[in-house]
């Protein structure tokens, strides 16, 4: 158990540092919501703990993109259930689709994600259950040349956290601090 908030500030960043390279971190598919209270799982790709920024990638074409455009606010909820500890975090969001951090994230992915982008657009109707990928790749992976056009619809999005709720469960009593990108914190009562 954490006696200070030093200690709880470096706790998250650990935490999420780890879940961003580390795919089998619970925390590696945290949940995200953006301002219209729309959820879903998503990848954490990165996390500067400098910053307090995170990075995923999403199609440019998604709901989600519009939804932050018109009002960046999101929050992100991730829970290590074997530590029994939870975090919230708030700040706001915004989406790069172009320039040298996206170029690096497009080239650290694998064909096999990028193949992801070729197909219809997220929330695209269909008369059948489909994946939305070309059929010639529902289970082949494509070349480099045949995923060009999937660039255009790559897109990173970015949150910057402006406060984090840590939340740890105990037997002996439970803890919760509120920190802030700035430096400050507090207790507060679970």
């Amino acid at each position: 158990m954490y006696d200070t908030l030093d200690e709880i500030r470096a706790d998250l960043s650990a935490r999420l540092a780890d879940a961003a390279g580390n795919r089998h971190s619970p925390l590696h598919t945290p949940v995200v919501a953006t301002a219209d209270a729309d959820a879903r799982v998503m990848v954490l790709r990165a996390f500067d703990a400098d910053r307090w920024t995170l990075r995923f990638h999403t199609d440019a074409r998604s709901p989600k993109v519009a939804a932050i455009a018109s009002d960046p606010r999101m929050a992100v909820l991730a829970y290590d259930r074997d530590a029994k500890v939870q975090l919230r975090l708030r700040g706001t969001a915004r989406i790069e689709r172009v320039g040298a951090m996206v170029d690096a994230a497009w080239a650290e992915s694998t064909n096999f994600a990028r193949r992801c982008y070729l197909g219809e657009g997220p929330g695209a109707v269909s008369d059948e259950p489909t994946s939305g990928l070309p059929p010639e790749f529902e289970r082949d992976e494509p070349d480099d040349s045949q995923l060009v056009p999937s660039r255009e619809n790559f897109a990173v999005l970015l949150m910057q956290a402006e406060e984090i709720d840590w939340f740890s469960l105990a037997h002996s009593g439970h803890r919760r601090a509120l920190l802030t990108r700035d430096g400050r914190g507090r207790w507060i009562a679970p």
